[in-house]
C-alpha cells in the first residue's frame, strides 16, 4: 500500500543513527494496543479503528519509534494527516524504501483496507521526548484524518527488543 506521496523537502534521511537504528531494527511488528473509532456509522463513510500499537523501549534518550495499524471498515477512504503526544516535541511519520527514511506528511488509509506502520516500514519518529519513556509506561498519541474526527490512542512501551508472536 502506497502513502500520499508529500514529502516535505530536505527531509529524505540515512537510517545511520545508532538510536534510529537500534530501535528500527529491535522492534518487531504487532502487539497489542488500545483503539478508537472514528467516521460515519454506514459503510459509506470510514469506519476507523486502531490496533497493534507500541513503541520499543528508546535506546536515545530524545528519540523514540512507534508502531500500529490503523483499519478503515468503511467504504470511503482517509488520510492520517499528524500524529501528536504531550510526550514528544514533535512526531513526524517516515516510510523507508531502500535503507532510508523519507518523511511524508500525510497517508492514506484506503477504504476496506489497513495502514500499517511496521519496524522496516512505515513508522512514527517521537523526537524530542519529554523523558525516556520506559517498559511498562503508557504514551497518549492524538491521531488527525482530513475527514474523520481525531483518534485518542494508549501507546504502550515494550521492551526494546520486542518482537510479537503475532501482527504484520
Amino acid at each position: 500500500m502506497k502513502p500520499v506521496r508529500a514529502v516535505k523537502p530536505g527531509k529524505r534521511l540515512a537510517l545511520t543513527g545508532i538510536a534510529i537504528t537500534g530501535a528500527l531494527a529491535l522492534a518487531g511488528c504487532g502487539g497489542s494496543g488500545s483503539s478508537g473509532s472514528s467516521g460515519s456509522s454506514g459503510s459509506s463513510g470510514a469506519e476507523l479503528s486502531v490496533g497493534a500499537s507500541y513503541m520499543p523501549q528508546p535506546v536515545s534518550a530524545d528519540m523514540a519509534a512507534g508502531f500500529l495499524t490503523i483499519t478503515n471498515k468503511g467504504g470511503t477512504k482517509d488520510e492520517l494527516t499528524s500524529v501528536t503526544s504531550d510526550s514528544a516535541g514533535e512526531i513526524t511519520m517516515h516510510e523507508t524504501n531502500g535503507g532510508a527514511m523519507e518523511e511524508v506528511t500525510s497517508f492514506e488509509v484506503p477504504a476496506h483496507g489497513q495502514l500499517v506502520f511496521k519496524s522496516g516500514g512505515n513508522h512514527l519518529m517521537f523526537e524530542k521526548l519529554k523523558r525516556r519513556p520506559e517498559q511498562g509506561d503508557t504514551i497518549t498519541l492524538k491521531l488527525k484524518f482530513a475527514e474523520s474526527g481525531p483518534l485518542t490512542v494508549e501507546m504502550p512501551v515494550k521492551s526494546a527488543t520486542y518482537n510479537p508472536s503475532t501482527g504484520h
